[in-house]
């Protein structure tokens, strides 16, 4: 019953039949707050995170705060065994500031030796699962890096809670209980401790059993206690190093020890008024700002939210994006990006003028120089005005797979988005940073701060991030009715790891879209499916400059929460 259940879900509840109308609609209203907010995707992380602002903490301790609860309620989707990437408002500076903390590959692994090994095991791509698409993990460098430049509380008591519940346990929530059923399927019989840290009894934890992750608990208390260095080069980077050498992994202390993230500038369209800003590659969200030029030529407002042209014209924009997603996103300390040519007005006027009435079944990219040289969102406002958009990620729900016994987590698998082409700007390299789906996002509006938002999902989160802005900048909508309005998503396009697009891809459309846009939509040459879910994670928080109140808003399809004081 509860795998039939869950199967109609995305259609008659993530839908909402009464979307039919094509009126906004919204599960609930959104939170409003003078003090701080949070909006993350477990209500007890939520909950962490405001009671680490009314203690005097930052947003940005509120997120780290948070984050780390989710590492323990939401091993599904993140972990520090994952990257971790940040934008953050300091109200001081009156600056944005960009964090990048995704980790590079092994070094002491070649391109070549990848490829032995991947015929060895007769595989002719890298594999999502074992020790092969590990990379460094940067979630907790990116913590200390973050709290170093804007935490007021110290590290010991933005950790507490969740050292606390790791010890003495919680609930598991529904839909993070779904997928922990999966992941535990999948990787139970993994080398390593996969199956002693995530189960109990041998079974994943079910909606409302309680269940305790002592080994996360105590790797924690060290990071309380001792800070980065003791992940990157004290004791908890040696156990590491000896699991991986004992199982014929290729991660090491020196790439641990040589691990840094990186401070970086982000970058930004300006669309109807609205300075949009996204992180720049490794990353995707230049494909946010991408699609947004090219949207920027056409009256959607008159059009409609649900109309067929409306949906027409977002898709192939998305399809124009990933084309150049596909050929330029990359590690730019590999390669010399044409990032600024990407994002010019003029290009999205030569990519927009390529949409024409019917959907395209095949595109190229731009063509500009090269020269070498599964996720959680969340967001945190406080009272001082500083407000965070974090990223974290293990990728593919649980990752890799690989759990290093007493540590309590498990080790991402980021490195499948290698490209195996020599040629190729993503192509596989040691040292090298892998090409990223995760992206948090911001907005400001005359300068000031407006929006932290993110919808977290794989490729989802380009045609998530977009859907979103146009929801609120275009339709008008309030910051959870953005949210929870039918959402579509684009598969099958050109990708960074090397397959292309040939048939025009196929487009999922939750049940709210009124039937006689799909008609239309397959009229224009289309595939039309219905989505079964993974129409991504929302989560927001909105500054009323007037008002000088906080609105926030969580994703209706997940087990999260907004709140705020």
């Amino acid at each position: 019953m509860r795998q039939f259940f869950l199967l109609l879900t995305p259609l008659f509840l993530y839908g909402q039949i009464d979307r039919i109308t094509g009126e906004a609609f919204a599960t609930r209203s959104e939170v409003i707050a003078s003090h701080g907010a949070a909006a993350t995707s477990q209500p007890l992380a939520t909950g962490i995170a405001l009671d680490i602002l009314k203690k005097g903490g930052s947003a940005v301790d509120a997120a780290i705060a948070a984050n780390a609860a989710l590492g323990l309620m939401e091993p599904t989707g993140c972990g520090v065994g994952g990257d971790l990437f940040a934008l953050v408002w300091d109200p001081k500076t009156q600056r944005l500031f960009g964090y990048n903390g995704s980790g590079r590959s092994p070094k002491g692994l070649s391109l070549a030796q990848l490829k032995a090994e991947l015929a060895k095991q007769g595989l002719n791509e890298i594999p999502p699962y074992g020790f092969l698409p590990i990379s460094v993990p940067g979630a907790v460098d990116g913590w200390f890096a973050l709290h170093q430049k804007f935490g007021k509380l110290p590290m010991d008591q933005v950790l507490a809670p969740a050292i606390s519940y790791a010890e003495e346990g919680f609930p598991v929530s529904e839909l993070i209980g779904y997928y922990w059923a999966i992941g535990l399927r999948l990787h139970q019989q993994r080398p390593g401790a996969f199956g002693a840290t995530f189960s109990i009894n041998g079974t994943a934890p079910i909606k409302g059993q309680i269940f305790r992750n002592p080994d996360l608990a105590a790797t924690y208390r060290q990071l309380a206690k001792s800070g980065r260095e003791v992940f990157y080069r004290g004791e908890i980077a040696k156990q590491i190093d000896q699991f991986f050498k004992a199982n014929g992994g290729y991660l090491a202390y020196r790439d641990l020890a040589e691990h840094k993230g990186e401070w970086v500038d982000p970058i930004s369209v300006n669309y109807r008024g609205y300075e949009v800003y996204e992180l720049p590659p490794n990353g995707q969200g230049l494909a946010v700002l991408q699609m947004l030029n090219i949207l920027e030529g056409f009256d959607l407002k008159s059009w409609g939210p649900d109309s067929a042209l409306t949906l027409h014209t977002l898709i192939e924009a998305k399809k124009l994006a990933f084309e150049d997603r596909a050929r330029y996103y990359a590690d730019p300390a590999f390669c010399q990006l044409p990032i600024q040519q990407l994002l010019s007005k003029s290009y999205a006027a030569e990519r927009r003028s390529l949409i024409g009435d019917r959907a395209s079944h095949r595109l190229d990219a731009g063509h500009f120089p090269l020269q070498t040289g599964d996720t959680i969102f969340l967001t945190t406002a406080d009272q001082d005005g500083m407000m965070v958009a974090l990223i974290q990620s293990n990728y593919r729900g649980m990752g890799s797979g690989i759990v290093v016994p007493g540590l309590g987590f498990c080790f991402q698998d980021r490195g499948q988005l290698f490209h195996l082409d020599p040629q190729h700007a993503n192509v596989y390299a040691p040292g090298k940073r892998p090409f990223h789906t995760i992206i948090p996002a911001f907005v400001l509006k005359d300068g000031k701060p407006w929006l932290s938002f993110g919808v977290m999902g794989g490729d989802m989160q380009p045609q998530g991030h977009v859907q979103i802005l146009v929801n609120l900048i275009d339709f008008g909508m309030n910051l959870q009715e953005a949210g929870d309005h039918a959402r579509w998503q684009h598969l099958g396009s050109s990708d960074p790891t090397g397959s292309v697009m040939t048939d025009g891809g196929f487009v999922e459309l939750e049940r709210g879209i009124p039937w006689s846009v799909r008609r239309e939509l397959i009229r224009r040459g289309h595939a039309i499916r219905d989505g079964l879910g993974g129409f991504g994670g929302y989560q927001a928080i909105l500054f009323n400059s007037e008002q000088k109140v906080y609105y926030a808003a969580s994703e209706s399809r997940k087990d999260g929460m907004a709140a705020g004081y």
